[in-house]
């Protein structure tokens, strides 16, 4: 991923935020002169320093077949992202030098993937993945509340995907490049169409002081 070093974020702790925040990555990977990319929900977990990513992909999904050996993928999570226009620069005012752009935060995972099938493996996945996105709702669904063959006939249908992290990069694009106005006056363009997310990783990476934690 192409980031100039004002944007580079290598805080792991943030970097496991943001796909805890946004567990729908891109999964990415070739065989051959094929390239394949699905988006899949993911979890991530840190043991030892390292970390994994597991995730599901339907049987008749073939990209697990591309990575059942230990292929190396990447998977990609999106964070906040926001069309940023010139017209919330002071600079443009000043000399009207100035262009439109994009803000992001993302991060990106690389690493051997390895493929699990069998229920011993899949069930606790698929519980976990249920439980963290079921979590705030008022009557949490859980696995258990489905029949019990019908849960085992989902899960044959399904592999998961173990994927042991050895790169883990993240890119916060949020105008630490614009002088200290400009920032000031995209931060509050933002704030004003109620982009709260953005408006708040503007003001903390530009410098200005926000209590607020949002990937």
């Amino acid at each position: 991923m192409y980031s100039p070093p004002q944007f580079e974020e290598k805080d792991e702790t943030v970097l496991r935020a943001l796909i805890e925040a946004h567990p729908l990555g891109l999964l990415i990977s070739t065989a051959g002169s094929e390239a394949l990319a699905n988006p899949v929900p993911f979890l991530v977990s840190v043991s030892g320093g390292a970390t994994t990513l597991r995730a599901h992909l339907s049987k008749a999904n073939p990209q697990w077949r591309h990575i059942r050996d230990g292929a190396q993928v990447l998977v990609v999570f999106q964070g906040a992202e926001s069309y940023v226009t010139p017209s919330w620069y002071q600079s443009k005012a000043e000399h009207g030098k100035v262009v439109p752009t994009w803000n992001y935060a993302m991060v990106q995972a690389r690493g051997a993937a390895t493929v699990h099938e069998g229920a011993e493996w899949l069930g606790p996945q698929v519980s976990e993945l249920t439980d963290r996105q079921e979590a705030q709702r008022p009557e949490a669904w859980k696995v258990t509340d489905a029949p019990e063959k019908f849960v085992a006939a989902q899960l044959r249908g399904i592999v998961g995907i173990e994927i042991a992290v050895t790169e883990l990069s993240g890119k916060w694009k949020v105008s630490q490049n614009r002088p200290e106005a400009d920032r000031r006056g995209v931060q509050a363009g933002l704030a004003a169409q109620g982009d709260a997310a953005m408006a708040e990783l503007v003001g903390r990476y530009g410098g200005q002081k926000n209590d607020k934690v949002t990937p």
